[in-house]
């Protein structure tokens, strides 16, 4: 919305500063930033008087010995004010006509509805299970579908989206089909892993700033002619706008910690994780690195992963592989504090993150 004040530089010159993604992506970061920084106490507060206290807040995953007694009165669905802030600011520092900004900012706020739905079940009917996992799954690989075809018919991104890229090689492979399968298993994937990582206070949150980061510098490399080209990457004009979506998510991750670190005010709960989620996905799938989320999002996969083995381990031999799943809960039962598996994460992450930012010259 701001960006067209650029039309207006040869009344007022600083307007000029709109046209840049830079200045944009800055903007909309300090934006969402303030708008969680500032909101926070209130929405806690609100959320606390509406008695949004989840029925069972890690839902049986952990024995009743290791829930932190000070936690259960905390309120859930603070990623109404997350995701939130990241809407806002994305409509407001966007290119609204350019087709990419408007599927990021509509795939977002679905994938918090279908979260919304799961927390209120939640909340309001004391159903710790939520909403069946199946009609959630189905709900989200619906709204990634649709957002992955009007990326790949109506977005300058267009035919990129049948080639596979893989870090480390020049040339791309051709596989409409298997790209769409792809970007659909990565979108909604890490939705879930995402969320499967919000069980300790500004883990889900820390982690999904380094990121969003990472998809960001992609992201502006690709929207940049010049230096796509010198980096062997495709150049997608529009490209911009999910640099300033990333930074909308990053200011708002960092303001949401300011409520979320221990002892936390409130949880994002699956309205924010699961957009979250999402919303690196569809990063990873625009900037044609699906392969490399792997590394990026190593934390989330690592979660995601040993739920898998520990339930595909018991069904098959009776034995788990690990005290506990989603993995952080296994180092919690290992007497690790809760800082020190946030922080030890956190490390993990940023230096991952590093990793495949190297594979940008690696090629």
């Amino acid at each position: 919305m701001f960006c067209y004040l650029a039309k207006f530089s040869e009344c007022f010159g600083p307007f000029r500063l709109f046209d840049y993604v830079t200045f944009r992506a800055g903007g909309a970061f300090v934006f969402s930033f303030l708008i969680v920084l500032l909101a926070g106490g209130a929405t806690a507060r609100a959320l606390r008087r509406m008695n949004t206290i989840s029925a069972e807040r890690l839902a049986g995953l952990v024995p009743e010995e290791y829930i932190d007694k000070r936690k259960s009165q905390t309120p859930c669905m603070g990623g109404l004010l997350l995701i939130g802030a990241v809407l806002i600011s994305s409509i407001c520092w966007t290119d609204l006509s350019e087709a990419i900004a408007p599927v990021f900012i509509g795939s977002t706020a679905l994938f918090s509805l279908i979260g919304f739905i799961d927390d209120y079940i939640k909340t309001a009917r004391h159903d710790r299970d939520g909403m069946p996992g199946r009609i959630k799954l189905f709900l989200t690989v619906l709204v990634a579908a649709a957002a992955w075809l009007v990326l790949r018919f109506c977005s300058p991104i267009g035919k990129t989206l049948d080639y596979f890229y893989l870090p480390f090689c020049k040339e791309p492979f051709y596989g409409p089909w298997y790209c769409w399968a792809l970007a659909l298993l990565t979108v909604v994937g890490a939705s879930h892993a995402v969320n499967l990582t919000d069980g300790k206070d500004g883990l889900a949150s820390g982690c999904a700033i380094f990121s969003t980061l990472t998809y960001a510098v992609f992201a502006y490399l690709m929207g940049h002619k010049i230096f796509a080209s010198y980096l062997n990457i495709p150049f997608v004009p529009g490209m911009q706008e999910a640099v300033v979506f990333a930074a909308a998510i990053c200011g708002s991750c960092i303001g949401f910690l300011w409520h979320n670190c221990q002892p936390a005010a409130m949880f994002m709960g699956d309205t924010g994780s699961i957009a979250l989620g999402g919303a690196i996905g569809f990063l990873a799938v625009l900037t044609r690195q699906e392969v490399l989320l792997l590394v990026v999002g190593g934390v989330f996969v690592m979660e995601a992963v040993s739920v898998m083995l520990q339930v595909a381990s018991f069904r098959l031999t009776g034995k788990r592989i690990f005290l506990c799943t989603p993995i952080h809960h296994h180092f919690e039962r290992k007497n690790w504090t809760e800082s020190q598996i946030v922080i030890r994460f956190w490390i993990i992450a940023g230096v991952l993150a590093l990793l495949a930012l190297s594979s940008l010259k690696l090629r």
